[in-house]
């Protein structure tokens, strides 16, 4: 009656690439040993990267300064709010809780 539907797998879609692993023959050659002996020529040393250095003027570190107290005041206003949201929620589940016991606890006395 219900019979479960078996998904088939996809093709691939690319390039395929085959995995038929077939060996490969190397030839090795005779090596030839130089008949005068080769001086290494002495190389000059690599030139340092150049990298600009970062100058901060006046403005730019205004700038810094303020972007940092921005981001600051930011994450610590969301923060302060989130904290603030879990301190009413438990203040509201504590008033809910308080006036259920009461209402049981006046059924029973009566």
């Amino acid at each position: 009656m219900l019979r479960p539907k078996i998904p088939t797998n996809p093709l691939p879609t690319g390039i395929v690439t085959p995995l038929v692993i077939e060996p490969t023959i190397v030839e090795q050659r005779p090596q030839q040993i130089p008949a005068t002996p080769s001086v290494p020529v002495p190389t000059a040393p690599a030139p340092a990267p150049s990298r600009p250095t970062v100058q901060l003027t006046p403005g730019a570190l205004l700038t810094v300064i303020g972007g940092g107290t921005a981001v600051v005041l930011v994450v610590g206003a969301v923060l302060v709010s989130m904290l603030l949201a879990v301190a009413v929620t438990a203040a509201s589940v504590a008033i809910c809780a308080l006036v259920i016991r009461s209402l049981m606890a006046s059924n029973n006395h009566r």
